[in-house]
């Protein structure tokens, strides 16, 4: 099993999970899925993340949908699991469980209840006390957690903890917080950092000293591609094609509706049988699925003409 490190670098894209439409696990959906990723260029896939709806699963529904990814990547990329949790006892049965399915390392955020600097680092100490020497990601997403984790704070924690590997940054958009990261000496060690938020700034986090992103998108291409052409020194390339795809990228990142046009989008590619949601979950009326079809239109022309 590949562990996950501070080297950890492209895409990690945040997989959705299949349903049926009776809410049921789409499993030959998944396979298709990972297959699909995996052809784009993913360098990691990210498992029950938030927008992977994990807070809908049962436990035994999380493992069945792990183990069914990890089968199907087969040691090919390296897995992450999402394995934020109310209490650290399910976080370490449930870390403890994906890390012996093959697992290369975990993700944790935390819960909203935290509000100072001392509170976040002793939360991660503590969490590191349950899962012992398991490599994990700090996921730093304030729009959603509530939790304002400042710099100081994620240098506390990447000194204290050894096996913080990697920041995923989520702050709207952060670029300075990255900067300040970056910046020579100011952590005592170099830690991966890949960001979130649908890659709606990702040239501009890459040029700030980012490694790649960790998010979903309908067309996870767009990542694999910015990241690519960035690392080749293409920077106007990538944003050529990042513009191209913003439209459908804004689109998607409305708060409500926007993992619904994600799965809509994914399942017109026929990359998932089904756009169902689990409920509760919102469904797409016919005004906004004709402005997506539109999306994807003008967005196929703006492609035919950058090739």
């Amino acid at each position: 099993m590949n562990r996950l490190t501070e080297t950890a670098r492209g895409v990690y894209v945040i997989a959705v999970t299949p349903f049926l439409p009776d809410g049921g696990l789409d499993l030959e959906s998944t396979d298709r899925m990972v297959d699909f990723y995996l052809s784009v260029g993913a360098t990691g896939l990210t498992v029950l993340g938030m927008m992977g709806e994990a807070q809908k699963l049962t436990i035994g529904e999380s493992q069945l949908i792990v183990r069914r990814i990890l089968a199907r990547v087969a040691g090919r990329v390296p897995v992450v699991v999402g394995v934020s949790a109310p209490g650290f006892a399910q976080m370490a049965s449930l870390t403890e469980m994906v890390m012996d399915d093959g697992a290369a390392g975990v993700m944790i955020a935390p819960p909203s209840s935290l509000r100072t600097d001392d509170q976040i680092v002793a939360y991660y100490a503590q969490a590191v006390g349950f899962i012992k020497d398991v490599p994990f990601v700090v996921q730093d997403f304030p729009l959603v957690t509530g939790v304002q984790m400042s710099v100081p704070v994620i240098r506390r924690i990447v000194a204290d903890l050894p096996t913080c590997v990697c920041l995923k940054h989520e702050d709207w958009p952060g670029l300075d917080k990255i900067s300040a990261l970056r910046a020579d000496g100011f952590l005592n060690r170099r830690i991966s950092i890949l960001c979130g938020n649908g890659g709606m700034f990702l040239p501009e986090e890459m040029a700030r000293g980012a490694d790649g992103a960790m998010t979903g998108f309908a067309y996870p291409e767009m990542m694999v591609d910015v990241v690519r052409h960035t690392d080749a020194g293409e920077a106007e390339r990538a944003q050529d094609l990042f513009d191209a795809y913003l439209p459908l990228a804004r689109y998607e990142q409305q708060p409500g509706i926007g993992l619904a046009v994600r799965k809509y989008t994914m399942a017109k590619r026929g990359i998932i049988a089904h756009a169902s949601l689990r409920r509760p979950g919102p469904g797409l009326n016919e005004r906004t699925i004709a402005e997506v079809d539109r999306l994807i239109r003008r967005q196929e022309r703006r492609l035919r003409e950058l090739t």
